[in-house]
């Protein structure tokens, strides 16, 4: 049997072969030299540790065994008495080495399983060292792939550029003889550019002459306002004037000549001048050329003859937009009034809505405070309310609480127009319900008319009350008004104007509208 030294010494020995293979091994990986050679130096501390603890072991062993000798000599004269002590002492010594075996042999077990792991983590750097060199090998590939195919493209461009050298040469020697070409047809241009000179020095001369004769043709012609008015109603009111100037038939006479001669005035302006020019200085950089040719344009838009000719020009056009940019009170005032005499004709009218004219007239009521203004804004969109088929719009686009908001000015003649718009609305509505095609209660009410028409029943304005009593009587046809003209004293307002109204015509109406709805008879006023 081997002794606990020689097994002792045989383990480190086989410790150190392994260790010599593991150098070996190691020795194999490049990236993991250091660490191996820290592991190997640590396992040979490790070692030389054993060796000499080994050692001092083996100088205890002989050391005991001297004192063995020694105890042999005495035993022989003390060998009972001695006996049981070497028994027990060996025991205890036997138990101490196989203690130190076993501590031994546990530490050495460790070293084995750390040698262990350091060779599995040998592998797994050697396979990902193998990794690494074939992604590297596979970069290199993509690389040299990609160089090729940015050669590649850099051949093709280098044709590109080359083709299109070729191309640029030849459309250089194209130029140049394009550049003799236009030199000579400069020369030839420099002689037209100064003749167009010429000619424009003459032009120039003529704008300023027509210019000069538009002032003075300002001086000539009268600066009518007032032909938004309904010309029917007009000449009705004169001829029932007895005691007017005009109400003797040399009166009306001289009225017809007056007319005939500013319309014939008019006519010959727009021939002398053309209407496209007129329409042209519309749009003129100097404010007074533009204040005169906007009356000239309003002056010739009262006659029926030339409205159709303004708006197919675009006049319609420049006015409105003059409404939209001017800040210039007379501009405003004028180009409303030409707005005016063209929303007489009924064509004009869905124009003028189309183009958002109602919205544009509304914004310049609401920014000013000049009378004559809104006598003009009042005027056109009263012209508008005479037309049936815009009463939605026109209500949706402000035009009746813009016309209801002007009598804030407290000018007899712009009342007289608001007043003028509704009845023109009113009358629509009724003759809209005695033909069948509408039904429900009046737009105006919402609005707030009814109340305002009631107030004013009985104004001191001839024009007003007549146009208040006859929208008064209109709205009351409408039986799905009834419930507003009871609640709102509507029905007492109507029996007054049906005794006290000043013309008979008026008065008739009156009777006949409470005479047809039994609603005005069961609240009918106490006589």
């Amino acid at each position: 049997m081997l002794s606990l030294p020689n097994l002792m010494h045989d383990e480190v020995a086989r410790l150190k072969l392994s260790l010599k293979l593991n150098k070996q091994h190691q020795l194999k990986s490049a990236t993991y030299q250091k660490i191996l050679a820290d592991t190997t130096q640590m396992y040979e501390k490790k070692i030389a540790e054993l060796i000499k603890q080994l050692e001092d072991e083996r100088a205890r062993s002989e050391g005991a065994e001297e004192q063995v000798d020694v105890m042999k000599k005495l035993l022989n004269d003390h060998d009972k008495s001695m006996k049981e002590q070497h028994r027990m002492e060996h025991s205890t010594y036997h138990n101490a080495l196989a203690n130190t075996t076993q501590m031994y042999e546990k530490k050495v077990a460790e070293l084995l399983k750390q040698l262990e792991d350091e060779h599995a983590r040998s592998e797994g750097a050697e396979e990902q060292l193998v990794l690494a060199k074939k992604h590297i090998s596979d970069h290199q590939d993509l690389v040299q792939i990609q160089e090729q195919n940015e050669i590649d493209d850099l051949r093709r461009k280098l044709q590109d550029l080359f083709q299109l050298h070729e191309a640029t040469r030849n459309e250089l020697q194209s130029l140049k003889i394009k550049h003799k070409d236009v030199l000579s047809e400069k020369e030839i241009l420099n002689g037209e550019l100064h003749a167009l000179r010429q000619t424009l020095l003459v032009e120039e001369s003529r704008r300023k002459a027509i210019e000069t004769e538009l002032f003075n043709i300002q001086k000539v012609v009268p600066e009518s306002e007032d032909h938004f008015e309904d010309k029917r109603s007009y000449m009705k009111e004169n001829l029932a004037k007895g005691s007017s100037a005009f109400g003797t038939p040399m009166g009306l006479h001289k009225l017809n000549q007056s007319r005939e001669t500013i319309s014939g005035q008019r006519t010959t302006i727009a021939k002398i001048f053309g209407l496209q020019k007129i329409l042209a200085l519309l749009t003129s950089g100097e404010l007074d050329v533009q204040i005169h040719a906007v009356k000239v344009v309003a002056n010739l838009a009262a006659e029926d003859i030339n409205q159709e000719k303004i708006v197919v020009e675009g006049g319609l056009d420049a006015l409105l937009m003059l409404l939209r940019s001017s800040q210039n009170t007379t501009i405003l005032r004028v180009a409303s009034g030409a707005i005016a005499n063209l929303a007489m004709n009924e064509m004009n009218q869905g124009l003028i809505m189309s183009k958002g004219g109602a919205r544009l007239l509304a914004n310049t009521a609401s920014k000013t405070d000049d009378p004559q203004t809104l006598r003009m804004v009042a005027g056109a969109v009263a012209n508008l309310c005479g037309n049936e088929n815009l009463h939605v719009i026109l209500r949706e686009e402000g035009g009746i609480k813009a016309l209801l908001g002007m009598v804030r000015s407290g000018n007899i003649e712009v009342i007289a127009q608001v007043a003028r718009g509704i009845a023109n609305f009113a009358k629509c509505e009724s003759r809209g319900i005695v033909q069948g095609h509408r039904r429900g209660r009046s737009l105006l009410l919402d609005d707030g008319v009814l109340t305002w028409l009631i107030a004013n029943s009985n104004t001191a304005s001839p024009s007003t009350r007549r146009h208040i009593e006859l929208a008064l009587c209109h709205l009351a046809q409408n039986e799905d008004n009834a419930r507003d003209f009871v609640s709102s004293r509507g029905v007492k307002e109507l029996a007054r104007i049906s005794v006290e109204s000043t013309r008979e015509d008026i008065r008739n109406l009156a009777k006949k509208t409470m005479k047809l709805n039994p609603t005005f008879q069961t609240n009918m006023p106490a006589q």
